[in-house]
């Protein structure tokens, strides 16, 4: 019998479609419902577009949060995670959703890259939409937890850059050792080399002192986004504080979106929590 791929997240959750469309239909509810301004670009690429979304009576300087959604960094499309909004938003933060591009059309440092130069043009424009450039925090989901997790570090063999500051990061089921992706199922619908996984590593990379971390996972996941998450949180960042480590139980890779998506939720309340004390 064929081993099952721990990164074929189908194999493991029954109602993955149903839960995929949970997600596209909340994000249609809340489109029609919340103030929105959408596909503003960020950079010269057709991709290069984030959406913002206001919370009701949204007041001057208003915390800001970023979100990245996931899909393997081969798919996925902002317009079906607004829905992730609904917790930021009730905390009174002003939410961009960003965009990129995807493999294999590009390689994994221009969506490295992509999330970056997100974040520079949302601080840098803060003012002009009633952000505070200084109340900063991001989240991510998956592929797009490991996208935000280079928002404050650096790679083994980048030299150092400055970034704006991020004051808080909720990382959620993230690929944080990419080494198994190269030869998983994913081998050629993202075709990431092994070059790119060794550069683009969270835990053989550095990470910034600043902002406090939240690791997040489901206590259904598969081993590699269970021990991953364990690892991570057991970094040091540089100033020696450690990422604070959230499991949600009986949640799958997917569900556990969902809890994020809910303000009332433990999770959901921890990213209240990191937007309100920024």
């Amino acid at each position: 019998m064929k081993e099952q791929d721990p990164y074929l997240i189908r194999d493991f959750v029954e109602d993955f479609d149903a839960i995929a469309g949970k997600f596209a239909a909340r994000s249609r509810e809340l489109s029609l419902r919340a103030t929105m301004r959408t596909d503003i670009a960020y950079g010269a690429r057709p991709r290069e577009t984030l959406d913002l979304l206001f919370p009701e009576n949204a007041s001057t300087n208003a915390p800001l949060h970023v979100f990245v959604h996931g899909g393997y960094w081969r798919s996925g499309e902002k317009a079906n995670y607004r829905f992730v909004a609904e917790t930021p938003l009730s905390a009174g933060a002003i939410t961009a959703l960003v965009e990129y591009d995807l493999m294999p059309g590009q390689r994994l440092d221009v969506l490295v890259n992509q999330v970056r130069l997100a974040l520079s043009w949302l601080h840098d424009n803060a003012a002009s939409f009633g952000a505070d450039p200084d109340r900063i925090t991001a989240s991510g989901h998956s592929a797009g937890a490991h996208l935000s997790s280079f928002l404050a570090a650096s790679g083994p063999k980048e030299t150092s850059r400055e970034l704006p500051d991020v004051k808080g990061l909720l990382l959620l089921s993230g690929i944080y050792d990419l080494s198994g992706i190269p030869d998983s199922f994913l081998k050629d619908e993202a075709a990431m080399t092994h070059e790119e996984a060794a550069t683009w590593s969270p835990l053989s990379s550095t990470q910034h002192h600043g902002p406090r971390r939240i690791i997040a996972y489901g206590g259904n996941e598969t081993a590699p986004f269970l021990e991953q998450a364990k690892a991570l949180a057991a970094m040091p960042e540089t100033g020696g504080r450690r990422p604070q480590l959230i499991e949600v139980p009986d949640r799958n890779h997917m569900s556990v979106v969902l809890d994020l998506a809910d303000p009332k939720s433990n999770l959901g309340s921890a990213l209240v929590e990191l937007i309100e004390t920024t």
